[in-house]
């Protein structure tokens, strides 16, 4: 449960500042987005996934993924891999790096992941599983945590058994997403399993799935008894949005921002990504951020998005965010 002083639980020496986490989503929270989030008042961020492949280690994209933020907490890396000594040497890579904490991904249920044996596709395997994890937490000597799903399939929920292995391979810290590998993300999470897990283990758990509202994460908490939940799609286009939870878990709940500072913090991640990526790159890649948060904005956002998305000029962008912002400030 909640902690009485309004801190989250900690992972080895590092005592998160809340109990909300920003899960990590490759292709999503990239080192801007992160960056806004803990700003903005999240936790704890985790690095996007990159594979335990040392071919694919200089990649633009690996190097973009790995990149260091600064003052944004414990600095944690998310690899992905199904084979023992592949993902404890990425590991071990990314400690000499700067990771001050490594992340295993078992619960991506992309198709190009689980074809290659990783992600949550190893669930199918608990001694792979358990030799993966031994060998990852003997090869470092910073924490290392799981983010797993409650199973391989709704007839195969062997959520308990991979949290005691992952217990028992000391790993400091999971996360779990209320799904099976097979619900991918279709019908509703359940988080009996959750539950189950909380009460099977003694290391933190963190409950990850469907949580869009201040209220459910109370709810989710109340009900799993977890150490804190972990927000993924929900945060997608509302930078603010884990913080504002964390804000309602502490008794001080807030607002969202109003429509102006949404759009000036819009803005501003918009220009962190031209800046980050290169203006071409950024430029394409704002268009699906724009697109979440322009999601609840019915026609007017609908088809300013449609504009936005034929803009490749980042001062073309930014000065449309400006003008389309300012004209729904003076209609509100």
């Amino acid at each position: 449960m909640i902690s009485s002083d309004g801190l989250g639980p900690s992972i080895g020496p590092y005592r998160l500042r809340n109990p909300v986490v920003l899960a990590p989503m490759a292709g999503v929270t990239d080192a801007p987005f992160r960056a806004l989030c803990w700003r903005l008042g999240v936790g704890y961020v985790v690095s996007e996934m990159v594979s335990s492949n040392p071919r694919l280690r200089e990649t633009r994209k690996s190097s973009l993924r790995r990149r260091p933020l600064e003052a944004c907490g414990p600095r944690s890396v998310q690899i992905a891999g199904g084979d023992p000594a592949s993902v404890a040497e990425a590991a071990r890579f990314n400690v000499e790096e700067g990771a001050q904490i490594i992340d295993i991904n078992m619960g991506c249920p992309a198709k190009k992941v689980c074809n290659k044996a990783a992600g949550s596709a190893l669930l199918k395997d608990e001694g792979l599983v358990a030799e993966i994890l031994k060998a990852t937490v003997a090869a470092v000597s910073v924490p290392v945590t799981l983010k797993i799903r409650t199973g391989w399939s709704p007839e195969h929920r062997n959520g308990v058994r991979i949290a005691r292995l992952a217990e028992d391979a000391g790993i400091a810290a999971l996360a779990v997403h209320g799904r099976t590998r097979a619900d991918r993300f279709l019908g509703a999470a359940e988080y009996d399993t959750i539950a189950e897990i909380v009460d099977a283990v003694s290391i933190p758990v963190f409950a990850n799935g469907d949580i869009c509202s201040s209220e459910k994460a109370l709810a989710v908490l109340a009900h799993t008894g977890a150490a804190g939940i972990m927000i993924g799609r929900a945060a997608q286009g509302r930078p603010w949005f884990c913080g504002q939870v964390a804000a309602a878990l502490a008794g001080a709940p807030r607002e969202a921002p109003s429509l102006a500072e949404q759009g000036a913090l819009l803005s501003e991640h918009v220009a962190a990504l031209h800046a980050f990526y290169g203006p071409i790159p950024g430029a394409r890649i704002a268009r699906k951020h724009v697109g979440w948060a322009l999601a609840d904005l019915g026609e007017a956002g609908e088809a300013f998005r449609r504009c936005f998305n034929a803009l490749e000029v980042p001062e073309a962008q930014l000065e449309a965010l400006s003008r389309f912002y300012g004209a729904r400030r003076v209609a509100a």
